[in-house]
């Protein structure tokens, strides 16, 4: 589980594309530390396992499931990232509850700066618009935000300037494409009132 509190930018250093799946081999000093096989890191608000690990740099597989329900098959050697290792247990919870499996991808629709934030529009796919609120929680890229409008295909958060300074969402532009994860408490509850064929 995680946060959607990014730990660093990182970069992706290689692909290597495969016959149904493609592997990253990813910078992050800071994740990497006292990372092991098997471990997991959240890639753009993915959750990958590390693969190897070697100084300051981890690789991780992508199936193709993976790369056709989010943003991480337009990566390439370059592309800078959002990384996370999963909360520890009894650590402070400064996000939300992020699981790192996405549920679809929104596109970004406009920015509209302002002396000390900036506010952002972003698409949202139907099938995902009842579970997002005014000021409820949902995950872009990884990154823990307050939704500030919710519309019927699209929503806006406010960036302070340490989210714009230390994550993906200060250099992408109107166009680029975002991971989103909604909150897992609303499709849970949604579940529970539909049971049975909706006669509870």
């Amino acid at each position: 589980m995680f946060t959607g509190i990014v730990e660093e930018l990182g970069e992706i250093t290689a692909v290597e594309t495969l016959d149904d799946a493609c592997r990253f081999r990813l910078r992050g000093p800071v994740v990497t530390e006292g990372a092991r096989h098997g471990d997991s890191i959240a890639v753009n608000g993915v959750c990958l396992t590390v693969v190897d690990h070697e100084g300051d740099e981890f690789t991780a597989d992508v199936m193709a499931e993976t790369l056709n329900r989010s943003s991480l098959g337009a990566l390439t050697t370059g592309s800078r990232v959002n990384l996370e290792r999963p909360t520890a247990v009894g650590a402070r919870l400064g996000g939300h509850i992020v699981q790192g499996h996405v549920d679809g991808t929104g596109d970004i629709l406009e920015r509209k700066p302002s002396e000390h934030w900036e506010l952002v529009r972003i698409s949202l796919p139907a099938a995902l618009a009842r579970y997002v609120v005014e000021k409820g929680s949902i995950t872009v890229d990884g990154i823990s935000l307050t939704v500030v409008d919710a519309g019927p295909d699209f929503f806006t958060v406010s960036l302070i300037p340490t989210t714009l300074a230390l994550t993906t969402l200060g250099i992408k532009q109107p166009g680029d494409p975002v991971n989103l994860e909604v909150d897992v408490v609303a499709k849970y509850v949604e579940r529970l009132l539909t049971a049975h064929g909706g006669s509870r």
